[in-house]
This record gives structure tokens, sequence and C-alpha cells, in this order.
């Protein structure tokens, strides 16, 4: 059966964050490199990174001008904080391997969406 490629988009929400020792953080971040390990193990992990923290930029026309804006800010109330690129067969599995990611606790929510290639 034909894999495809989906992307999670780990939504968080900034002042979670706030409080959390870097021994905390540390272990958190252990809690992500050993399911990745899992998947890459499994031929179902194809990528995937933290975004910086410093929010990036927004980019929208105005008046017919690209314009950039700084954001989103630490006291937003959801951001984009990573992702991963995963493969599954099909929806259903890609939802299954989602659930298991670490990131879904607290307020955190995990976007899926399948990547369509284009030709």
């Amino acid at each position: 059966m034909p894999t495809h490629t989906y992307m999670l988009l780990l939504h968080e929400t900034p002042a979670d964050y706030a409080e959390v020792s870097a021994a905390e953080m540390a272990e958190i971040v252990q809690r992500y490199a050993a399911w990745a390990r899992e998947l890459a193990a499994k031929g179902q992990m194809a990528g995937g990174d933290k975004l910086a923290d410093d929010g990036g930029q927004h980019l929208r026309l105005q008046a017919g001008q690209a314009v950039a804006t700084d954001g989103p800010y630490a006291e937003a109330q959801d951001v984009v904080g990573g992702y991963f690129l995963i493969r599954a067969e099909n929806d259903a599995q890609a939802r299954h391997i989602a659930e298991s990611c670490p990131h879904l606790r607290g307020r955190n929510w995990i976007e899926i969406r399948r990547i369509e290639a284009v030709n």
C-alpha cells in the first residue's frame, strides 16, 4: 500500500512554558527525541524540528505591497512551536501516530495535514 507524507504542526501556548526549568525542558526534549527515533526505526519519520522562539515574521499584502510584521509574540494564545513530517498509509494511521506524540498534553494540540505532491 502506498504511503503518504503528513505534517504534524505542533500548536502550543507559550505561557505554559514560562516557568519550566532547564532540567524539565531537557527531559521534555528527550521525550520528543525518543519518540522520533522510534518512528524513524519503523520508517515512519520523514523529518521535523522545533521552530525558533522568536516568532519569525508574518507577511501580508497591504495595498498591493508585501508588508512584514514580527510575531507571534510570547503572550499569543496559540503558536506553532515545531513540526514533524511522518509517513503513514492513510489518515487513520497518521492520526494514530500523532496520538502517540509527546506533544499532545495539557493545552497543546496537533494539526495533521496530508502533503499533496505537486508535479
